[in-house]
């Protein structure tokens, strides 16, 4: 019989920031409760709501730059939704905001606008806010031409919820900080690919992947510096789609 789960669509960003001896990645740790992913270590995202694809974000964030034109095309006709779903669900899990501020500077945050996004944090997850309203309130554009589309994957047929995904990858902005929401998310840490790849073979129980999940990070691991893992996100011209039904080598 045909496997009749609904396929959803999702967007996820991978944070990166430099470190040493290897840079290091944003991961939150899903809720032992949650339905998908339950107690497993994941990058930021989530699905594509219908208001990702409102016009109201038009003017509200920057056009892909030249060498971000092939990931427009890859995406397809809704390309700016996957974007848009991969900010807003980063800010609603970690906390980032991926945006431009009025002088056209990576957003930063100080004592008081850090507790006031931390407000808006908190009203988007419940609704009560929409990223366009915070982006007219704030003067914020977001930052599209800095968040770089890398593949997609499927989830395979029998799983509790299956996801369309499209993953992408940035930089962590330097003056923000990662945290966990404490309900959906219960840890975070900023972790190289190496030393993620090491802690789940070592001990899976308390360090989780998807088999999603371990595959992006060993090829993550091939690099050592950000710069050269955002060089390959920039210039990459070749955005595979991986329907895993059988076991990945």
């Amino acid at each position: 019989m045909a496997d009749a789960q609904p396929i959803r669509p999702a967007a996820t960003v991978i944070i990166a920031r430099q470190a040493v001896p290897q840079f290091e990645i944003f991961m939150l740790r899903r809720t032992s409760s949650a339905a998908f992913a339950g107690g497993m270590y994941v990058f930021p995202g989530g699905r594509v709501d219908d208001g990702d694809h409102s016009s109201d974000y038009t003017n509200l964030c920057t056009p892909p730059s030249t060498l971000q034109q092939q990931q427009k095309l890859a995406l397809g006709d809704d390309w700016r939704g996957y974007w848009l779903a991969g900010i807003r669900e980063t800010f609603e899990e970690s906390g980032f905001m991926l945006a431009y501020d009025g002088d056209n500077q990576i957003l930063s945050y100080d004592e008081q606008s850090h507790d006031r996004f931390h407000n808006y944090r908190s009203e988007l997850h419940g609704g009560k806010i929409t990223i366009s309203e915070i982006c007219a309130r704030e003067g914020l554009t977001l930052a599209v031409d800095l968040i770089h589309f890398f593949n997609r994957w499927v989830t395979p047929p029998g799983r509790p919820r299956r996801f369309d995904t499209r993953f992408f990858i940035t930089e962590a902005p330097p003056s923000q900080v990662g945290f966990h929401d404490g309900h959906e998310t219960v840890d975070s840490v900023w972790i190289s690919p190496g030393e993620a790849l090491r802690r789940h073979s070592e001990d899976g129980d308390h360090f989780g992947l998807m088999r999603v999940t371990e595959m992006q990070l060993k090829t993550f691991n091939e690099f050592t510096t950000v710069e050269k893992f955002l060089n390959m996100a920039r210039e990459n011209d070749d955005f595979p789609t991986y329907r895993p039904d059988v076991p990945v080598n």
